[in-house]
């Protein structure tokens, strides 16, 4: 089971990967990080990148049956998202939300190049990641 940068680590080996980092959406904050940010700063894109996790995990039109992270009866307390998608005309943007023994506010972040990078190995193995990390 890996720490956190083992698990950045890993989440870097995948093909395409720019740059990779665990958030707490609840502060913005990173708490690891491995490669390169979109803007050059990892604290810039963990902040940037908690507002959207936050809107997709607070706001039930994404929760499945009204399912949100202040009432998680139905999966055991794991988040209503599993994760968000975002492209842009140069990369892709995966956020992948992690179910942790607390209070589940955290989420691995991976940003691919869009021409070497494959989206749908990137979502297996982040959901693999976020399945054996251990926080603590």
């Amino acid at each position: 089971m890996p720490g956190i940068d083992e698990c950045l680590l890993e989440a870097m080996a995948l093909p395409g990967a720019r740059g990779a980092s665990l958030v707490d959406w609840t502060s913005g904050l990173a708490l690891g990080t491995a490669g390169d940010s979109p803007v050059g700063d990892h604290e810039t894109t963990a902040a940037e990148t908690a507002e959207l996790a936050r809107a997709a995990a607070e706001f039930d039109s994404f929760a499945a049956g009204g399912q949100t992270f202040a009432d998680p009866a139905g999966a055991a307390g794991e988040p209503p998202v599993e994760d968000l998608i975002v492209t842009t005309r140069a990369g892709y943007h995966v956020l992948r939300f992690v179910a942790t023994s607390f209070d589940s506010s955290v989420f691995l972040h991976l940003w691919l190049d869009r021409d070497t990078g494959n989206l749908a190995l990137a979502r297996i193995r982040l959901r693999d990641l976020a399945e054996r990390l251990v926080l603590g």
